[in-house]
């Protein structure tokens, strides 16, 4: 915690991240705040004594805020007295990326190659279908997260994984002109759109759970559905929507992993592995981050329960493995 020291008598502040906010009652009959603070880093306990009613009542989970202080140990923890607490205003130029497991770019930059591949879409209708469901999200596709836990579960998570597919898509059509291009960058930027609905995702940018839909029906099937009702909107044919709502529906590759089908399509069957590949990347690379040179990572029961050798030759953070933006 990035704490600074104001005064000659120790009086620490910084700004932090509230975890968790719970208003309880002392040994002596006093209201006060237990807070866990947080930065992208660690966390820690925060106590404020000197509660008020009405004035300390509207902090939340989520809430950025500016903490004055002390640190003091309690039952063998380090923990925080707050002497003064306050919410950060725009004066501030606090960014939530900067307090949370967040993409390496920003969503606008993220959104803006995406929504360029899109423009770059020779086939009208594919063309109109992206634009259509991008537009339809877009502002929650700037900070969403890909996943609760699993690959990708980091701020702006949706789209950095998204991004990393299509580059790799971009790749596989360079080697293999016979791929349709736009039939594959179209599926591509659609396949995990309706993650949007799927998760519970406060301001944090980082899912706290799953919704009853994403639970019941998940973004595969509601993705399909929601592609089919903007095709009956711009009057696409059939056929077109047929072949992108099979990419949808099939991308996890294997009924056990929730596809519908299998990939019946050659560009269904290169999303799913691409899909799968990034996927795959980045949750090898956040355990290996996390694992001494010379040894093993704990099992990843993702990977058929796996362990993967930290060899050491690379450090470099999955949140950072894309190229540098264009």
């Amino acid at each position: 915690m990035d704490f600074k020291r104001v005064d000659e008598k120790g009086t620490l502040e910084a700004v932090c991240l509230i975890k968790s906010v719970e208003k309880r009652i002392s040994s002596k009959g006093a209201p006060y705040l237990d807070i866990v603070i947080a930065d992208k880093d660690e966390e820690m306990s925060a106590k404020l004594w000197d509660y008020r009613e009405g004035l300390h009542d509207n902090f939340a989970p989520g809430d950025i805020v500016k903490i004055r202080g002390g640190k003091n140990i309690y039952n063998g923890s380090e923990q925080f007295k707050i002497d003064r607490i306050l919410p950060v205003t725009a004066a501030d130029g606090v960014r939530m990326e900067d307090y949370v497991p967040s993409a390496p770019y920003s969503g606008e930059a993220m959104l803006a190659e995406v929504e360029a591949a899109a423009a770059s879409l020779a086939d009208g209708e594919l063309k109109a279908l992206a634009f259509e469901m991008l537009g339809a999200w877009r502002e929650k596709l700037l900070y969403w997260p890909a996943a609760f836990k699993l690959h990708h579960a980091v701020r702006g998570g949706l789209l950095y994984h998204t991004l990393a597919v299509l580059r790799l898509a971009e790749a596989v059509c360079a080697i293999y002109p016979f791929v349709d291009r736009d039939l594959l960058v179209a599926g591509v930027i659609l396949h995990d759109i309706l993650k949007i609905g799927e998760f519970e995702v406060p301001n944090t940018g980082l899912a706290s759970g799953y919704t009853t839909a994403g639970q019941l029906v998940g973004h595969l099937v509601s993705g399909a559905a929601a592609l089919e009702k903007a095709g009956e909107k711009l009057g696409i044919s059939s056929e077109t929507l047929l072949l992108l709502e099979h990419m949808l529906i099939s991308h996890h590759g294997d009924p056990d992993f929730g596809a519908a089908v299998r990939p019946l399509t050659l560009e269904a069957e290169i999303l799913s592995q691409l899909d799968m590949l990034d996927a795959r990347v980045y949750q090898i690379a956040h355990a290996l981050e996390q694992t001494e040179k010379g040894a093993f990572t704990q099992r990843q029961w993702a990977m058929e329960d796996r362990k993967f050798y930290q060899h050491g030759r690379v450090r470099a953070k999955p949140e950072a493995a894309l190229i540098p933006e264009k």
